[in-house]
């Protein structure tokens, strides 16, 4: 009886009932290997005649996908990746500095060369000049009131996107007076420090915070914005080269005293 009614569940052929029934009727006397392989050959007999369907591709399918449960999130970028994306910024920023008109882009470069003269000419030389480092900060100053300055014109036409608000009229004085304030200064060291905060809350003001400029103009702030920070700060470099050089020359004049 316990045959047929085993055929009849399970489906199996006669002759695994044979070799596996004695067996497994013998499982909780004996506890023998073989009877420990009779009852897992049922179970996946088992599963197999209640699904169909389920082949064995399928289960080892269902094996590989538990140890390869990796959630995409978690994946880290790859330096390629960094690469492209700062790839693009560059390639779309000298595309929008291309597209710029011909005598904006030429100009703003001209009004560049006055900024980059002054340690050039000093690196030449090798000396520091104050004269030309005060000249370097007075351009600087009458450089950084046109910026501020150039947002009333933006702001003033009917069809602008910045409207002449107190926010755009307001911070457009701020540049001018820091400006004031850095010619104010006697030592040259300070009043260039000025005007590099001038020149950052300025291109602030322009890139981030009011109504935006087209994005070639804000390209062309940036880089002039940086070419005439780090001017300043290679003639500071300079100037306090030289100093330290007269300090040391003082004290071996004083020591062969």
């Amino acid at each position: 009886m316990f045959h047929i009614i085993r055929r009849c569940c399970f489906h199996t052929p006669f002759k695994l009932q044979k070799v596996t029934g004695p067996r497994l009727l013998l499982y909780g006397k004996y506890k023998t290997t073989w009877s420990c392989l009779g009852l897992w050959l049922q179970r996946d007999v088992c599963l197999l005649s209640r699904s169909p369907s389920f082949n064995p591709a399928s289960v080892y399918a269902i094996k590989l996908q538990a140890f390869h449960t990796s959630l995409p999130i978690l994946k880290k970028k790859t330096p390629k990746d960094s690469e492209t994306k700062d790839s693009g910024v560059l390639q779309r920023s000298m595309k929008s500095l291309k597209e710029s008109p011909k005598p904006a882009l030429y100009l703003s470069l001209t009004g560049l060369i006055p900024f980059v003269s002054v340690p050039l000419a000093m690196a030449i030389q090798g000396t520091y000049y104050p004269e030309l480092a005060f000249a370097q900060v007075m351009y600087g100053a009458v450089t950084v009131s046109f910026l501020g300055g150039m947002r009333w014109g933006f702001a003033l036409p009917e069809n602008s996107p910045a409207k002449p608000d107190w926010m755009n009229l307001a911070n457009s004085m701020v540049p001018p007076l820091l400006a004031w304030q850095a010619l104010l200064f006697k030592d040259i060291t300070q009043g260039a420090v000025m005007l590099v905060m001038a020149l950052g809350i300025a291109l602030h003001y322009d890139v981030s915070l009011l109504p935006t400029y087209p994005r070639w103009f804000k390209v062309l702030r940036v880089m002039g914005t940086v070419v005439m920070v780090l001017s300043l700060l290679t003639t500071l470099a300079f100037k306090v080269i030289s100093e330290k050089e007269l300090i040391n020359s003082r004290n071996k004049w004083q020591n062969t005293k």
